[in-house]
């Protein structure tokens, strides 16, 4: 088995910011696949979207997916929020779904310092309304792909990583 631990979840809910959480608790190293995606591009997931179409994004991510299935071993991986349609999830590693509310996920991002930056970065938060009905599209796939389900809402970044680092059985950093 490959030790990785996958974060998946919607968009803005903070997988990102929690893998930093673990990273700190813990002695696993983690990358990110939008990350990843803008290295092998060289440009911005918004400029990808929008010069190539949500697609062309898609099979980036499939591409991505099966490279980490072969090459990535014993590492954090926190995704974008469509990377759970991947074929090869669950040979990836444990799958964790960060749950929250759709509107605590939008309150989550409107109250970062750097909330209209963003906003801006994620193309599908444009309109509310259409991400609103995305998330709620998304939800049970969401359950049905992951391994462990951590409810995020009113936890801290700290808390919710040390129930992760708990559930998917990471190792601690030693002292």
């Amino acid at each position: 088995m490959s030790k990785n631990v996958v974060l998946i979840g919607f968009m803005g809910v903070g997988k990102g910011t929690i893998a930093r959480e673990i990273v700190k608790q813990s002695d696993i190293f983690a990358i990110d696949t939008d990350d990843l995606i803008e290295s092998m591009e060289n440009r911005k997931i918004k400029k990808i979207f929008k010069e190539e179409g949500e697609e062309y994004f898609r099979r980036l991510e499939a591409k991505t997916a099966k490279w980490l299935e072969k090459n990535v071993k014993n590492t954090l991986i926190s995704t974008g929020g469509g990377f759970y349609k991947v074929d090869n999830l669950n040979k990836i590693g444990k799958v964790v779904y960060l749950k929250s509310s759709f509107k605590a996920i939008i309150d989550r991002i409107k109250s970062h310092p750097n909330a209209q930056n963003k906003l801006k970065k994620r193309p599908l938060l444009k309109d509310l309304n259409k991400a609103k009905k995305l998330y709620e599209s998304r939800i049970k796939d969401y359950e049905k792909k992951a391994d462990i389900i951590i409810d995020v809402e009113n936890k801290t970044p700290e808390d919710i990583a040390k129930e992760i680092i708990k559930k998917a059985k990471i190792e601690k950093r030693k002292k």
